[in-house]
């Protein structure tokens, strides 16, 4: 059974790396794409706060993080928990933290710098989607070539701790918690962090090649893993033109949902990389 899965999920995966390719032609390579990229203004506005409140928020940010991750992790002590599980909880606290700080500097200090919503729900729900498939086969390409260049260069690529602890799990309880987290919670958290405060800051700000590699890169290292560092990175530029384009920071949001949700499932269907 396990080897039946595995082989209906690679071909699942097939099916949705030939979409994605199709669709990065159509919404991406293409002549007219390129066209209508350079045509259309993007719907985005300015991010215009203060750097002093721009340090808040990151200030806010690592404060809520780290203080949820060792508040989580001192109540964590008094209960019978395994290694994976305590290891797992504590991760879920830190974007809690991340949130909730987030969510308090938008009460404190940004009533009237929200980005505009311009897209109805089921379009923001499409664009989710095409971002995804899009995503497929760019993300894969880049990581191949990623761990090819580590594979010659003799640098071992470990794999994610978290890909470990879905791939061991035995409890449903807990798999049920875990999934939720990673397709839910880590991805609003991390764009709301990521895209709509550090790359919409730093866009009208700096180069735009800067305003789309620096909040990338701290995205990517943000998983302290060196084997996903460059395709993490790639993953975070694709999400920030995607926010770009729509304007609407639940288009990334859905896409990194079902990003997370597609490897969790090939890694429970025996798939590894």
């Amino acid at each position: 059974m396990p080897v039946v899965s595995a082989q209906i999920a690679i071909v699942v995966e097939l099916v949705l790396l030939f979409a994605g390719c199709v669709l990065l032609w159509r919404f991406g390579l293409s002549p007219a794409a390129r066209t209508a990229a350079r045509s259309q203004p993007s719907p985005l506005i300015a991010w215009d706060i203060r750097l002093s409140d721009f340090f808040l928020f990151i200030w806010l940010i690592v404060f809520g993080g780290f203080g949820a991750q060792i508040l989580s992790g001192s109540l964590l002590r008094y209960f019978q928990l395994s290694e994976t599980a305590a290891l797992f909880l504590g991760g879920a606290g830190f974007h809690t933290g991340m949130f909730l700080g987030v969510m308090a500097f938008r009460w404190r200090l940004d009533h009237s710098t929200r980005a505009p919503r311009p897209a109805s729900p089921p379009s923001r729900l499409r664009a989710g989607l095409v971002t995804f498939l899009i995503a497929l086969p760019l993300i894969t390409g880049v990581s191949l070539l990623w761990q090819g260049l580590l594979g010659w260069l003799g640098v071992p690529a470990e794999p994610q701790d978290l890909i470990e602890i879905f791939a061991q799990t035995k409890s449903p309880a807990l798999l049920a918690l875990m999934i939720g987290v990673a397709a839910i919670i880590a991805p609003v958290t991390e764009e709301l962090v990521f895209r709509a405060g550090l790359f919409r800051f730093a866009r009208t700000r700096l180069p735009r090649w800067a305003a789309l590699l620096l909040p990338a890169c701290l995205f990517a290292a943000l998983h302290y893993n060196l084997a996903s560092f460059v395709p993490l990175a790639a993953l975070g530029v694709l999400f920030s033109l995607a926010y770009e384009r729509t304007g609407s920071i639940a288009v990334p949001m859905i896409a990194h949902g079902l990003f997370n949700l597609n490897t969790i499932v090939l890694i429970l269907a025996g798939v590894r990389s």
